[in-house]
């Protein structure tokens, strides 16, 4: 008998009983170093059992850097293993191909029972292809993709503003991706205040134009920015505002935060949508533009606040409701629309005049209402919110000329 010496590898004799006796069938159980090499790489060092994704290569309680990694096989290096290995050469066992890249306890999971049980080899392979596939995806995003994550947030009435992180960069996949792994934040999200307290609007709107210049528009002018990714909840004044200050001071993508199917995703396909603009046949009162795409607004909301003579000048929708924007299309439409309307109703009642704004739409809108705003160009607005406590609309924030 050979003695094993510190330089003999380790061999198992894995007798197959469908081989005549006396052929043994000899294996080593050491996978090629080239071969653990492209399976960490393919696997990008995270389990491949769907679901899992654990990082293999920290600890998961302390964080310390450890290789918890084991190299699970499809078709099993023993005979009797689960799934076995009828039919499989004896190369083909420690191939990547049959390899999956796992956590200690999914491996347990999948070879528990001596057949496999419902871990079959073809839905392990399907494992592996859709992980490895994801991760040739997301890493071959080419650099001009990296977008910075930018969140603003503030009450809605009593209700916060739920923003993260994680919810962001998933909706932005596979279009883009984050350039940090954390996002710049702005706004009093979780604030004591809500919109029916005296200075709420005044304290947003300082906080907001603060927050911006110290933490988004220096960046820009120091060049750190190249592109946005913008998921705001807030208010519909505060929002047109933040598009007042984004602008085209960087190129920016505004997502919508959807009811169904619920996420900030952008919905693969979205039916047509036609914007219905109606003009005034008198322009001699005060100007109004009305934004109905969320639910209808009636003359008299309007009227309440500007009197009978108001000018109403409005956008709508056939059937308008709170999840009327599927798409990025519809959006590019909606700020298509606005610039030359905003000149029209300039263009009728004058520069020095106050537009008075009635947004009730979804929330990128009311972003990119703003980010369409020319401040040296434009009329005065004077924006407006729909306040239940307070009985219907009330003025909210007023942005002048170079403002």
């Amino acid at each position: 008998m050979t003695k094993r010496t510190a330089q003999t590898p380790a061999r198992n004799i894995n007798r197959d009983p469908t081989r005549s006796s006396g052929t043994p069938r000899v294996v080593t159980r050491t996978i090629p170093i080239a071969a653990t090499a492209m399976l960490w790489g393919r696997a990008a060092g995270r389990c491949e059992f769907a679901g899992c994704n654990r990082p293999l290569w920290k600890s998961p309680v302390t964080q310390e850097a450890v290789n918890i990694a084991q190299k699970a096989h499809i078709y099993s290096f023993s005979p009797s293993g689960p799934r076995g290995n009828k039919g499989v050469s004896d190369g083909a066992l420690n191939a990547i191909h049959n390899l999956l890249l796992v956590c200690h306890a999914c491996h347990r999971k999948i070879d528990d029972k001596r057949d496999g049980g419902r871990y079959t080899a073809d839905l392990l392979r399907q494992m592996k292809h859709d992980h490895e596939r994801r991760i040739e995806i997301v890493t071959g995003v080419s650099i001009d993709r990296r977008s910075t994550v930018l969140l603003y947030g503030a009450n809605i009435g009593r209700h916060s503003s739920p923003l993260n992180f994680d919810d962001a960069a998933s909706a932005m996949f596979p279009d883009a991706f984050p350039a940090s792994d954390h996002a710049l934040k702005i706004g009093m999200v979780n604030s004591a205040t809500t919109d029916r307290d005296d200075g709420y609007w005044a304290a947003e709107c300082r906080q907001l134009r603060t927050l911006f210049d110290q933490r988004v528009r220096e960046r820009v002018n120091n060049g750190d920015l190249t592109h946005l990714s913008v998921f705001a909840l807030a208010p519909q004044p505060l929002l047109i505002l933040f598009g007042t200050l984004l602008g085209d001071i960087v190129p920016a993508s505004v997502y919508q935060r959807h009811r169904e199917p619920p996420g900030w995703t952008w919905p693969q396909s979205a039916p047509d949508l036609e914007f219905d603009v109606h003009e005034p046949a008198s322009r001699t009162g005060p100007p109004a533009l009305v934004l109905a795409l969320s639910a209808t607004v009636t003359a008299d909301r309007v009227e309440a606040v500007l009197g009978d003579d108001a000018c109403i000048w409005s956008v709508s929708v056939r059937s308008p409701h709170n999840d009327i924007l599927k798409s990025q299309k519809q959006l590019a439409e909606f700020r298509g629309l606005m610039r030359p309307l905003l000149d029209r109703i300039k263009a009728a009642h004058g520069q020095t005049v106050p537009l008075h704004i009635f947004p009730v739409g979804p929330v990128s809108v009311a972003i990119e209402l703003g980010r369409v705003r020319m401040p040296k160009a434009d009329m005065p607005w004077e924006i407006y919110d729909q306040v239940n406590a307070l009985g219907g609309f009330v003025r909210a924030v007023s942005l002048l000329q170079k403002d």
